[in-house]
This record gives C-alpha cells, structure tokens and sequence, in this order.
C-alpha cells in the first residue's frame, strides 16, 4: 500500500528474508529500505527522497505507528519488521557456521537457501559513530569492512567485495547515498539503510525493552536516553499521526 504517498510492503520478517534469498541470488542489485513515521514525515517535503523510497525493490514497515496508520488508512500491513531486527536476523546468520545446522536461532529462511553455505555472504557497514561498526565487525567474521568516512566507502567497498551493504547515516542520507552510488560498487546485492541500528546493535545504546516495544513505545525509551531527539520524536509521534488522521477525512 501507499502510506501518505510513499510505498509500504505488507511482509513479515520471514517473508523480507526470503525475499533476501532471491535478492542475493540473481545476481541483481537491490535497494531496501526501511519507512518509519520519521521518514514518511520528511518524505512529504522531500520530492526527491520520496522518490527514491518509492522506487526501492523492498519498502518494509519499520515501526509500530506505521501498523497503526494502516489500519486507519483501511490498509493491511500486518507486522513491523524494524531495520535493526532485520540486521540483526542477517547477522545472527553469520554466526551459524560455527553452530549446529539445525540451531532455531538461524533464519529459517536463509538457512533454507544457503544450508551449510550459509556463512558465505559478505557483509560491508558504512555510517555510525564512535566506532560502533567496528565494534560489531569484531563480533563476526564475514564483516569484510567497515567505515564511518563515505569520502573512502566505495573504495573500501569494492576492496571488500561484500554481498550485503548496512547503511546507518540517518534518513534520508543513507538512502540518497545507496541510490547514488550503488552501480560503483557492483559486488553489493543488498543495500540497506538502517539508522541507528549500529548504535544498538554495537552495544552503545540499550534498546528498548521487548514490552515497550511491543505496545509502541519504544520512541519514549530514546527520547529518555536521547533528549536531543525531541524534534524527530515530534515528527514521528505527534505529527506523523496528525496527517494519518488528515488524510483519513480528507479521502
């Protein structure tokens, strides 16, 4: 469905990494990205933003407001599936070459596809602060490189040759960055902006708890731990519901 003009996929998790599968095997490059009501927000004034958004292989929900706005707007999208969940299904993959097959804690879905070889995806991530990326590129082998200087990123890109490209410069730079640039680094089949995914993947900022989470509160958790968020937290909480509920009446 479209979402105050920008295109949301109905998938859940499973579903968005089966769609990995395919993406990574027809040897095709592909965008994903990850709306938030944050970014739908900014996509209103952002022409060429929306755009772009609009034109990626995969859109998935990353947020509980946008379950809700589907619901008011009598769309379907049934599940959010958050980019830093997403990451960290992809990279909890990388760590199943030194567990057993059958462990339950790797995707069905990549495990499904790639069974042993599972391991055999390459993963490049560009963008974070204080040295969050290398952080998390000690935790797992097949990180082939990381990077907070975009001015270097295709360089080292193209010396890592990575399958896989996490983005986290924030909305929409990390979306304007893979759109521009992905036909510079031809060894990357997924690209994806993820946010602030280093920063809690990484250990540098707790997440939410899994109930705040849940009941869709895990923007006041960052708003706690990160106060100089208020201005996005106000766009994503207080206005983005504004125009939900505009657009309702108006159509």
């Amino acid at each position: 469905m479209y979402l105050l003009g920008v295109k949301i996929d109905n998938v859940d998790m499973n579903e968005v990494l089966k769609k990995i599968e395919v993406f990574l095997a027809d040897g095709r490059q592909h965008h994903i990205v990850t709306p938030n009501p944050e970014i739908i927000v900014f996509a209103q004034k952002d022409k060429e933003f929306k755009k772009i958004l609009n034109e990626a292989d995969l859109s998935i929900p990353d947020g509980t407001g946008i379950i809700w706005a589907s619901k008011i707007l009598k769309g379907d999208i049934k599940e959010k599936v958050s980019g830093t969940d997403l990451m960290e299904e992809l990279l909890k993959n990388q760590k199943s070459k030194c567990k057993n097959q059958n462990d339950p804690s790797s995707s069905p879905a990549l495990a499904g596809h790639y069974g042993a070889g599972i391991s055999k995806f390459k993963i490049f991530l560009l963008g974070g602060k204080n040295e969050a990326a290398e952080k998390i590129a000690k935790k797992f082998s097949n990180i082939v490189g990381f990077t907070e200087n975009i001015n270097e990123a295709v360089e080292l890109i193209n010396q890592g040759k990575p399958d896989i490209l996490f983005v986290a410069l924030g909305a929409p730079k990390q979306e304007k960055w893979i759109h521009y640039n992905i036909d510079k680094i031809p060894s990357v089949k997924v690209a994806i902006g993820v946010g602030g995914a280093f920063d809690f993947i990484s250990g540098k900022i707790q997440r939410a708890p899994n109930f705040l989470r849940k009941i869709g509160l895990e923007w006041l958790w960052r708003f706690m731990l990160q106060p100089w968020r208020a201005k996005r937290i106000y766009n994503a909480v207080i206005k983005f519901p504004c125009l939900v509920i505009r657009a309702r009446i108006t159509h």
